[in-house]
């Protein structure tokens, strides 16, 4: 059997980890997942940790099933991903203390200790809130004493997986960004910030670059996974970031990455900022690039659980069809998505229609009221990047798994009055992305496919009237919260 080349993609994301296989022509050999483990903290009111050492069983695990699936892969290199703003604790011996996901919260009754929030925004790019690294730190050391007494650095999820197969410790850029102890301009650690959070500096490892060479994979894991011990180690970066990669864009251009929630993005050669606050700004994996973000929330998420009341027994094709036969206009709904001008994210929402209930309603419609709900959040989104940023190009860029249905592609279009487009492979974006960055730090050329599929847009005043409708109902039930 002929050999061929591949690299190994460990992606952590909010809900379940994968591992993929990837040619370096970003041809997806395979994917194994499973399912995330958490488990609630009860010493806060809203707090979540994991257990790395059984996520690094879980990569192991997994990897060893794509490996088996694909048994014609040699792999030349490894590389990860994850959810931002996720941690993983250390103690003096590199040991993992406890695993804190993005969407750990314990940091909340600490927010009042920031004195000057507007200058944080300033250095960090983004507001602070109890969603980023450094609050999960703080949570710790005030109600965790046991563990923060062990603690002597930290590492993002995916940093931390990267240690676990290479044994060197470090910090990527992107996700370094997410800490609130990062300039995001001068892209270096900052005293000033460490300061304001009551921090020690030691506690921050050596910053490292996107698509570098970490080092060869650990003799013992190579050989767990019976894989070649001359296998590289490459540094990958943020889920967002590695999901921006794969669509292979230019400064200026937009990027909606549809997942469980769904960053808009665009990307800049300059740090931007909001003078609202309202917006995020990263480092790119890309050298001397930022991002320049809003995020509409648990889009995905949102679709994914109205699937399993309305459709549970069938798949999206069945959905897309019943979608396609009707305009189910007379249904809206607000399902909590996130707006970047909102201050208070909803806690409440549903679905609106006229009453008595008609016999023209279906469970299409109710599908249909969640698309739209979908799109109009991640248009108004865009809206708020291209104010403050501006946006010229005809078109947005689009991946993720969620625009797999072709009517969420078609709203967008027709709602921005831009074309929409996506790169083959673009439903498998961070693997694609966790391609690139291994093509580039190896130095080889993957040749991948060029090709690109667009929607246009299309009835816009006709979709122009629906999106004032959806504000209506935003507005309706934010009244309500």
């Amino acid at each position: 059997m002929v050999k061929q080349d591949a690299y190994i993609i460990a992606d952590i994301g909010t809900g379940n980890v994968r591992v993929a296989l990837a040619t370096p022509g970003g041809q997806v050999l395979g994917v194994s997942r499973e399912d995330i483990r958490y488990e609630k903290d009860p010493l806060y009111p809203d707090a979540l940790h994991f257990d790395p050492e059984a996520l690094w069983q879980q990569i192991l695990r997994l990897a060893k099933q794509a490996l088996a699936a694909a048994p014609h892969a040699e792999i030349r290199a490894i590389t990860a991903t994850s959810q931002r703003e996720g941690i993983v604790l250390l103690n003096a011996k590199g040991k993992a203390l406890t695993g804190l996901p993005n969407i750990d919260h314990r940091g909340r009754e600490w927010e009042s200790i920031l004195t000057d929030k507007s200058r944080i925004y300033q250095l960090t790019g983004r507001y602070p809130t109890s969603l980023f690294s450094a609050f999960k730190l703080v949570g710790i050391r005030e109600r965790k004493p046991a563990i923060w007494a062990q603690t002597v650095s930290f590492l993002s999820i995916s940093d931390w997986v990267e240690y676990q197969f290479s044994g060197i410790a470090k910090y990527e850029h992107s996700q370094a960004s997410e800490t609130l102890l990062f300039d995001v301009a001068q892209q270096q650690w900052s005293n000033e910030l460490c300061t304001m959070f009551g921090l020690q500096a030691s506690l921050l490892p050596p910053l490292r670059t996107s698509a570098s060479i970490l080092g060869p994979i650990k003799s013992e894991v190579a050989k767990e996974l019976g894989i070649a011990p001359a296998a590289i180690v490459i540094v990958g970066g943020g889920d967002t970031q590695l999901a921006i990669k794969s669509t292979r864009p230019a400064v200026d251009d937009m990027v909606i990455v549809s997942g469980t929630t769904t960053p808009i993005v665009k990307l800049t050669g300059e740090y931007t900022l909001d003078t609202e606050e309202r917006t995020w700004t990263s480092r790119d994996i890309v050298q001397e690039r930022f991002v320049f973000e809003a995020n509409a929330g648990v889009t995905g998420l949102n679709y994914q659980r109205l699937k399993e009341i309305f459709y549970p027994n069938e798949g999206y094709d069945v959905i897309e069809k019943e979608l396609a036969d009707n305009r189910h206009t007379f249904c809206m709904a607000s399902l909590g998505s996130l707006l970047a001008d909102e201050e208070v994210s909803l806690t409440r929402g549903g679905f609106i229609f006229p009453a008595p209930v008609s016999h023209l309603l279906t469970r299409g419609s109710f599908v249909w009221a969640t698309m739209v709900d979908i799109a109009c959040s991640i248009v108004k989104n865009y809206k708020i990047l291209a104010e403050v940023a501006g946006h010229q190009p005809d078109y947005i860029w689009g991946c993720g798994g969620g625009l797999q249905s072709l009517t969420l592609r078609q709203l967008i279009a027709n709602l921005t009055g831009k074309k929409v487009q996506m790169r083959t492979g673009f439903q498998q974006s961070s693997a694609v992305g966790g391609a690139l960055i291994c093509n580039e730090a190896l130095g080889i050329d993957g040749q991948m496919d060029a090709a690109i599929e667009t929607v246009h847009p299309q009835e816009q005043a006709h979709y122009a009237a629906i999106y004032a409708e959806w504000e209506k109902t935003r507005d309706y039930f934010r009244n309500m919260n």
